[in-house]
């Protein structure tokens, strides 16, 4: 496929340019640039899924893409799906897994073997609604795989996957490879770059600045500068909205936690607390029970009142209301990032932090719109504040989202896969932020990820979800040194 000064229309009047451009079968490429760079709109101008204004491109590129947007796009469904009062028999709990891939190539031996290798056997009976978001991507990707395209787009393939995954992930992505298969990786860390890609691509303001061969790009003086502009020193925190917390009794406390569902046990038996001035980071595999303990602390799940839970020094029921309880935290997740479907602005979004909603129903006061503006701002984003959320990059969004947690500068700041999607200036950035509040004892911080190396300075704990060898899982506590 040949691409040559190849102008696509964006949205908001914006093109996306590729000046030359080749993919020979069997190649495996990487295109890697900033949030906002046009990744995802390379991703789809290489599926033929936006209008040529002017320039050669293929007229019909047998290319399939997997992107986050699809996946949200399956949740939006499923939702709507569920939100009727017209449901026959059996569709309450929306799509099973199974659902969503293709009938004849799960039932062939070499479907099955798919399935078993990406550990999606035991998920296909379970609603698509309830799978962690790595679990999630993993079922598309198999759904992408199943359909054996000639090339295969993959828009940040190691987003939400744990760290096994995403080494099997770039076994089966050599594997492919080896097999002939085409494949291209939209990316956002110079580091997840898989041995199998030989050519390398950097995009920069809709435009594809530089490809070539891997050695040849990275030695490049253009990805030597962007690699530099992380390690700067970013724009400090807008200043405090509240004095630091006093210490006192543990904000969070969980006795012999169990959250069961009908075939298994999400959580079984954790004892856990989070005392004053710890802060910790939570890890462990794709469907752990990870962010299942997190939707208990914000409120969020409902087999939290059946158990043996304290939040802010108040047992769970005790007659307290869910804003009770969200006013304290500010939140960033995944299952958060999905759940925005709310048609807004990037101004919107920001406020809604003082608020606790997803969406704005309420005048802003002065103050509030002061601070928000001084953190569209610092995130780059002054001149998009009225654009529809939306039509944002991934990781834009992301980075939006991260501002309405931080912005009432909560006593509890629970992040689950926060730096998800976002490129290393911007990973550096939102780390240093986070290292701030700690350091300014503004907040107490769960921090989740897949990439330990992501957490924040100042982290003091961490709280392990490990496999026991037979389905469950044990947990494992520890403080860690000064240096985290």
């Amino acid at each position: 496929m040949h691409w040559s000064a190849a102008r696509f229309a964006l949205r908001s009047l914006h093109q996306l340019l590729i000046p030359q451009l080749t993919l020979v079968p069997g190649q495996c490429w990487a295109f890697v640039g900033a949030n906002g760079s046009g990744k995802t709109a390379l991703a789809q101008a290489l599926c033929g899924e936006l209008p040529l204004l002017a320039g050669e491109a293929p007229a019909a590129p047998e290319a399939l893409r997997l992107s986050f947007e699809q996946q949200q796009a399956l949740v939006d469904q499923d939702w709507q799906r569920r939100n009727t009062d017209m449901l026959a028999d059996g569709e309450e709990a929306g799509w099973l897994a199974g659902e969503l891939l293709p009938v004849a190539a799960v039932q062939t031996s070499q479907g099955q073997r798919l399935l078993a290798e990406l550990g999606l056997l035991p998920l296909l009976a379970r609603p698509f609604r309830v799978l962690s978001s790595g679990e999630g991507r993993k079922l598309l990707l198999a759904r992408a795989l199943l359909q054996a395209p000639r090339w295969l787009v993959l828009d940040e393939p190691f987003d939400g996957l744990d760290a096994q995954a995403r080494r099997e992930l770039t076994e089966r992505l050599q594997s492919l490879h080896r097999q002939g298969q085409g494949l291209v990786l939209i990316l956002n860390r110079f580091d997840e770059v898989p041995p199998c890609a030989s050519h390398l691509g950097l995009l920069g303001d809709n435009q594809l600045l530089l490809t070539g061969e891997r050695a040849e790009v990275m030695a490049s003086a253009a990805v030597q500068q962007w690699q530099a502009l992380a390690r700067q020193a970013p724009a400090p925190l807008p200043p405090p909205v509240q004095p630091p917390t006093e210490p006192g009794l543990p904000l969070v406390r969980v006795c012999q936690l169990t959250i069961a569902y009908e075939d298994r046990k999400v959580i079984d038996g954790l004892d856990w607390e989070l005392a004053p001035g710890q802060h910790w980071q939570i890890s462990g595999p794709n469907g752990a029970g990870k962010s299942t303990l997190l939707s208990v602390i914000t409120g969020d799940h409902p087999q939290g009142y059946c158990n043996q839970v304290t939040l802010f020094g108040r047992r769970r029921g005790s007659g307290e209301s869910i804003w009770d309880i969200k006013r304290h935290i500010g939140l960033v997740s995944p299952a958060l990032h999905l759940e925005y479907r709310v048609p807004t602005t990037p101004e919107a979004v920001i406020l809604s932090g003082f608020y606790d909603s997803i969406g704005l129903y309420q005048p802003p006061g002065d103050r509030e719109l002061a601070l928000t503006r001084q953190w569209l701002a610092r995130l780059g984003l002054a001149e998009q504040a009225r654009r529809p959320f939306h039509s944002l990059s991934f990781g834009q969004q992301r980075l939006l989202l991260i501002a309405r947690a931080l912005v009432k500068q909560p006593r509890l700041l629970i992040l689950d896969e926060p730096l998800q999607g976002l490129d290393a200036i911007n990973r550096h950035l939102v780390r240093h932020w986070v290292a701030d509040l700690m350091t300014r004892g503004l907040s107490q911080v769960l921090f989740v990820s897949h990439h330990i190396e992501d957490a924040p300075a100042g982290i003091t704990h961490r709280l392990c979800f490990e496999s026991d060898g037979q389905g469950g899982y044990v947990y494992r506590q520890q403080a860690l040194s000064a240096k985290g």
